[in-house]
């Protein structure tokens, strides 16, 4: 089984280089190799959404969020996928939940 840190790098290349598919196929073998890889499903989030994948993208950054409940850059990630997302579709459901995902992060910015 390959390194999951070392195909994340090598999709980081990818995605730096324009080769959006190539990259998302390489962090979901990252992720074959550690499932809770939390790195490797942000930047999946990043890259699907720049393909367009926004239902995918948002399934990736919620991940993300379950496996760093206590972060709240996590939440702040997910809440701009969410923006993401309403930019791409027009789809006023994702402004809630982005804001929903923002006040989640400012709740344990200030530790409540």
């Amino acid at each position: 089984m390959s390194d999951p840190v070392a195909l994340y790098d090598e999709a980081d290349k990818l995605k730096d280089a324009g080769k959006l598919e190539e990259a998302v196929a390489k962090l979901k073998e990252s992720l074959a190799g550690d499932a809770n890889y939390a790195l490797a499903h942000s930047a999946l989030a990043v890259v699907l959404q720049k393909l367009g994948r926004h239902e995918d993208a948002i399934a990736h950054a919620r991940r993300v969020c379950e496996i760093e409940p206590n972060d709240p850059f996590s939440f702040t990630a997910l809440s701009v996928t969410y923006q993401r997302a309403f930019a791409g579709t027009n789809n006023q459901q994702f402004i809630r939940m982005a804001e929903d995902a923002m006040e989640q992060s400012r709740m344990l910015q200030s530790g409540h």
